[in-house]
């Protein structure tokens, strides 16, 4: 008995010790596992901050523009970024000045010789013009949020040492600094940290680099200017465009918007540029895509910081990106001797301070529901009746000014509960009223609105519902 114990015993213990050799090996191939993968995710970052140092050392470099001393002190030059294997990581909130530029020969003073005899005026691959694209992106790692704001190229402003004038016009006088000087001022003193310039000629090689873009262009579009060669031919619906065709819907203003209508599909393009192409598949790529666009792109970002910055709105949430424009309205006809956007100040103030943490006087109250104007655009095709149980909801909950707006023109499965002016609280508080939707913070709904419901098909299935709560 005694041996046959100790024989089991022996065999218990053999194998407990098996065992515990297994479990020794799988914890040591356990930790090899992870260590060779925590190696190859090195290799990964070091492969690509190698590239990107390649780039940065053996290519034309970014910042395109010599700024003395004093154009550089417009910007806070504090580094943005972690250092070493930490380079792709931004360490504080980031404010970055965009701007498009779409200059012709008379713009600039030593025009191309190529362009003199020409019959028409074609673009120019240079920074000297009116940028025609301007915004001001705040990359925030404290909320984890991408806010993007429009301005207007046709915003009345004053720019310092030259007056009042149309905003557009503070590169052609002073360049990236004194366009950032007249941003900051008009936006009650946000800081800019850095600036990129990009000249309509990039923009083209740039969505191409990137693949393309995916979108629903929301109508026909035709417009034939010869002067400068620019022909736009879109038909409406849903495809997939190249640079060149994208660079069409961008352009295209020739409509009862003008300038904003513009704007509401360059923040169309721009989110599905970000859906479709911002991932780490496209930061490595990044060497590539710089070196097809680098002779088109004016900044003082280093690459480094450029790939903090692509690396932050890879780890971002698609509903932290919002997209904002500056509040303000149209000037009426006889108003002034041009036609200009009228920005209001209280409305910049209270965006401000919402989305780009400034101080502001006026405290920070929820919306009274009964003086939000509520824009309803019907994107299913039914009949207008179809929506008073929609309106009959909102109403009972408080909402007093509701219209029904023209539609923007795609089909959605999902509908869009849009905060038009910023305010997502708001918009928020309609969709748990409604029970369904998809809070959205950008500028695509109806310009006269707070909140614009872009009512989708999950608006059909959610009717009889709705009427039956209404019923009780």
């Amino acid at each position: 008995m005694t041996i046959q114990r100790s024989s089991a015993e022996e065999n218990q213990s053999g194998k407990a010790s098996k065992s515990n050799k297994k479990i020794s090996q799988n914890s040591k191939s356990g930790r090899w596992l992870w260590f060779w993968v925590g190696m190859s995710g090195i290799a990964m970052v070091s492969a690509t901050a190698g590239a990107l140092l390649a780039v940065s050392l053996t290519s034309t470099p970014l910042q395109q523009a010599q700024l003395s001393p004093q154009e550089e002190a417009a910007f806070d030059g504090d580094r943005i970024s972690g250092g070493v294997m930490r380079f792709s990581q931004l360490t504080r909130p980031v404010n970055l000045l965009v701007m498009g530029m779409s200059v012709l020969p008379p713009d600039i003073q030593n025009p191309p010789q190529d362009t003199k005899n020409l019959k028409y005026l074609p673009q120019v691959n240079s920074f000297d013009g009116l940028s025609d694209v301007m915004l001001l992106l705040k990359f925030d790692p404290e909320t984890k949020k991408i806010i993007m704001l429009s301005i207007p190229r046709d915003t009345r402003t004053e720019i310092e040492g030259y007056g009042v004038k149309k905003i557009n016009a503070a590169n052609v006088e002073g360049g990236p600094a004194l366009t950032a000087r007249t941003v900051s001022n008009l936006l009650g003193g946000a800081g800019i940290d850095r600036y990129v310039r990009i000249n309509v000629l990039g923009v083209a090689k740039l969505i191409d680099a990137l693949g393309g873009v995916t979108v629903y262009v929301p109508k026909d579009m035709k417009y034939q200017d010869d002067s400068q060669h620019l022909y736009i031919n879109l038909k409406a619906g849903k495809q997939h465009l190249g640079g060149e065709q994208a660079l069409q819907l961008l352009r295209f203003r020739h409509d009862e918007l003008g300038d904003i209508g513009r704007i509401q599909r360059q923040q169309m393009v721009i989110r599905a540029l970000m859906d479709q192409t911002l991932n780490p598949a496209t930061v490595a790529q990044l060497p590539k895509v710089l070196d097809v666009v680098k002779d088109h792109i004016d900044t003082n970002l280093t690459v480094e910081e450029l790939v903090a910055l692509m690396g932050f709105g890879v780890r971002t949430n698609r509903s932290n990106m919002q997209m904002l424009m500056l509040p303000g309205r149209f000037s009426e006809k006889n108003e002034f001797d041009a036609s200009y956007w009228l920005p209001n100040k209280d409305g910049i103030a209270k965006l401000m301070a919402q989305h780009f943490g400034l101080e502001s006087e006026q405290s920070q109250q929820a919306t009274d529901p009964r003086s939000l104007r509520v824009a309803i655009q019907d994107s299913t095709g039914g009949d207008r009746s179809n929506l008073q149980p929609l309106i009959r909801a909102l109403e009972k909950s408080g909402y007093r000014n509701i219209y029904i707006a023209k539609a923007w023109g795609e089909p959605l499965e999902v509908t869009h509960i849009v905060a038009q002016q910023g305010d997502g609280d708001s918009a928020e508080s309609i969709r748990d009223t409604l029970g369904f939707g998809e809070v959205r913070v950008e500028s695509t709904g109806n310009l006269g609105s707070d909140i614009s419901i872009q009512v989708g098909q999950d608006w059909l299935q959610q009717k009889s519902i709705l009427e039956k709560s209404l019923s009780k």
